[in-house]
């Protein structure tokens, strides 16, 4: 099979389209003959050589969500047939012609999406369900923030808060990526280039913050917490350190968690996927939550969809078409 390699550690030029063997399919997997994969900050990391796959994962060919057809099943993985439209999470090795999953991490494609829009919701959905409504436990009524809003995981926190009838804000970092966030749902944007969001906020509060940023956002974030309020880190691409007042935590109870999800087991993420089924595919298919495809690339253009998200010139999601 074909697939997107990485040569050596380094910049998007280190891609290459080469020849690797199929995977092998273990008795729970399916072989999916993938159509299209999502392109993930992870992914850059893993190309630089930050990020290095869980053990069975391929090393040199990222790629943790697809859409395709299910080529051949296990024995143990029963539910899928040979055939069926499918998009999953996957531990890494998405940039290619096929790859093997655990039959408990795909979910049949949303009836009336094209396979780029398929491949596009696995991350997000996932990761935003479990760090947004299971860890940050945000109910109908409440308060929710999202840093990055205008970025795949940001609309798909915004859509899905609004439908579970919280109230959404975000930060974003222009105008046009603002009016993206007002249009998922989001009843206020904050320009972070030319406003400082705590201000803007802080009257309110929050009962919910998503941050993928950390660093200096840590404080502020805390600061604009309600009592009882919890902040929820799901990446920390500014800086990993901060520094806050215990006590404060303390006196109004935050809770402070997150998550990653790429090296969670088998088992977390087979239950996960089940309540993403019966809880997010029927908004989907109802057309209250819609995949945001921003550009596809060809797998031979790996590189420019990675100097794409380099950019952050993206709204939604950069997705790769492979095969024909």
């Amino acid at each position: 099979m074909n697939a997107a390699v990485i040569s050596v550690p380094g910049p998007p030029e280190v891609f290459q389209i080469a020849e690797r063997p199929q995977p092998v399919l273990g008795a729970a997997d399916v072989l999916i003959r993938v159509k299209a994969a999502g392109v993930n900050r992870a992914d850059l990391m893993q190309r630089e050589g930050h990020y290095p796959p869980p053990p069975g994962a391929p090393v040199d060919i990222p790629g943790l969500e697809v859409a395709g057809l299910i080529e051949s099943v296990g024995i143990s993985a029963g539910r899928w047939k040979i055939g069926e439209a499918v998009c999953a999470l996957v531990p890494g090795g998405g940039y290619a012609e096929y790859v093997a999953v655990n039959g408990g991490h795909c979910l049949p494609a949303p009836r009336g999406l094209s396979f780029a829009e398929a491949a596009a919701l696995p991350e997000a959905v996932f990761t935003v369900w479990h760090n947004v409504f299971q860890r940050g436990r945000l109910v109908s009524g409440e308060r929710f923030l999202v840093h990055g809003g205008s970025s795949g995981i940001g609309l798909a926190a915004i859509q899905l808060a609004h439908v579970m009838g919280a109230r959404a804000f975000a930060t974003a970092g222009n105008e046009e990526k603002c009016r993206a966030c007002e249009k998922a749902g989001a009843e206020l944007v904050i320009n972070y280039r030319d406003k400082d969001f705590e201000t803007v906020l802080k009257h309110d509060g929050m009962d919910v913050i998503l941050d993928m940023v950390g660093g200096d956002y840590v404080p502020k974030n805390l600061r604009l917490l309600r009592p009882d309020g919890r902040l929820v880190f799901i990446s920390a691409v500014n800086g990993a350190r901060a520094e806050f007042n215990v006590p404060d935590i303390m006196v109004r109870r935050l809770t402070i968690t997150g998550s990653t999800l790429r090296s969670r087991e088998t088992a977390f993420k087979s239950a996960l996927a089940a309540v993403v089924e019966r809880c997010v595919w029927p908004l989907i298919e109802d057309g209250k939550f819609r995949a945001n495809v921003f550009k596809v690339f060809r797998l031979e253009e790996a590189a420019e969809g990675h100097r794409l998200m380099e950019s952050s010139q993206h709204i939604g999601k950069i997705v790769l078409a492979v095969g024909e």
